[in-house]
């Protein structure tokens, strides 16, 4: 007489756990501002820092590199260590979003819309 009622309280915990989810994917995606990851090219002589969500924060340039005939050499390996730390960044983010499916009881790799 009274089986629907399970059935609701489900549905009610899977709304529950869905409104957690989107409350902690909401604090992650904040989070991912303030979270930094480096990267490097040349060795460790150009490093770039950048937020998990891919906006450059800084420069670090070992000054051995200024030549004037390597120009083009240090416009690379700038590039190269930007490139590096926004692919850290994308991994990173990849990384704790799993981390929040998988607490929710979803594939850790379920590509989610964020």
């Amino acid at each position: 007489m009274f089986k629907g009622l399970g059935q609701m309280g489900d549905m009610a915990k899977m709304m529950k756990a869905a409104q957690e989810m989107q409350q902690k994917m909401a604090s992650l995606q904040e989070e991912m501002h303030n979270m930094t990851v480096e990267g490097e090219s040349g060795a460790g002589l150009v490093k770039a820092t950048c937020t998990v969500k891919g906006e450059l924060k800084g420069l670090d340039i070992d000054p051995s590199i200024f030549n004037p005939d390597d120009k083009e050499a240090v416009e690379d390996l700038i590039l190269a260590a930007i490139k590096n730390a926004q692919t850290r960044a994308n991994d990173k983010a990849k990384e704790e979003m799993g981390k929040i499916t998988e607490g929710m009881g979803l594939p850790k790799d379920m590509d989610l819309p964020f």
